[in-house]
């Protein structure tokens, strides 16, 4: 099948992953040397740090050149490739899905892939991919976007149990992160959480740690480093979300649409 190149082993990218791996593709992700991921558990960008890294019984191996990647696939794992470096003009994939999720694009070109797939916000089908799905929390997640945008950017954390911004804990000011949680701990309200220099940061509200920064990263004011899920299921920040798989789904589709199969 195919050779499926992922800029993003996120969450959302992680989940692109597995489903298109499931259909039979070869998956090689591209990653920054230190993610900033929050739902780490579900996401291949662990293994950056670990080495290698298993989600949902698909493991993802770190390498550091394209040449150990397409070793990696053709023995059935998940190459994970840190930093991206030429990986596109060595690898020269079937297909190119960005799901770097940053509202923005960040240099993806429709030419550099036979197609190419932008994950929400700041991309424009048929002009620097040839299809975005969208990512907008409601009855349009995971749409096949032909041509034009996604919807604009809330700037807002998807909902959970009608909580947004309340369930999110942002930096205060950069500096070096250091988590007094890890994922699936249960935390009250006001229990600290986190630190970023000698700044405590607390649980805004009662539930699970659904989402937490690696401990010695550093971090920018403004930017989400703890997510607390309020339904106080200790599971959930193991299991690849709803919304992950719908955007998953969309991608196939954009896949199916684009006759790739046939083609090769």
């Amino acid at each position: 099948m195919s050779l499926v190149l992922i800029r993003g082993a996120g969450d959302i990218g992680t989940a692109v992953g597995i489903l298109l791996y499931s259909l039979g593709h070869k998956i090689v992700y591209t990653e920054l040397p230190q993610p900033s991921t929050l739902r780490w558990a579900v996401a291949f960008s662990e293994a950056v740090y670990r080495g290698t890294w298993e989600v949902q019984g698909v493991r993802g191996r770190f390498v550091s050149s394209p040449k150990e990647a397409l070793e990696i696939v053709e023995k059935g794992e998940v190459a994970v490739l840190a930093p991206e470096g030429r990986a596109v003009s060595v690898l020269r994939p079937d297909v190119l899905v960005d799901a770097r999720m940053a509202k923005r694009n960040l240099g993806t070109k429709i030419d550099e892939a036979p197609v190419v797939i932008g994950l929400g916000p700041g991309f424009t089908a048929g002009r620097d991919c040839h299809f975005v799905i969208e990512t907008l929390d409601g009855p349009d997640l995971g749409r096949v976007i032909l041509e034009g945008q996604a919807e604009s950017p809330t700037h807002l954390p998807c909902a959970v149990e009608g909580f947004r911004e309340e369930r999110v804990v942002r930096a205060p000011h950069s500096g070096e992160f250091r988590a007094l949680r890890t994922l699936g701990d249960v935390v009250e309200a006001g229990e600290p959480v986190a630190q970023i220099n000698d700044t405590l940061l607390l649980a805004p509200l009662c539930g699970v740690v659904r989402g937490i920064l690696h401990t010695g990263l550093r971090v920018s004011k403004g930017m989400k480093v703890v997510e607390i899920d309020p339904r106080g299921d200790p599971s959930i920040p193991f299991k690849i979300s709803e919304r992950s798989l719908r955007v998953a789904s969309g991608v196939a589709e954009a896949l199916r649409l684009s006759g790739l199969s046939r083609r090769l």
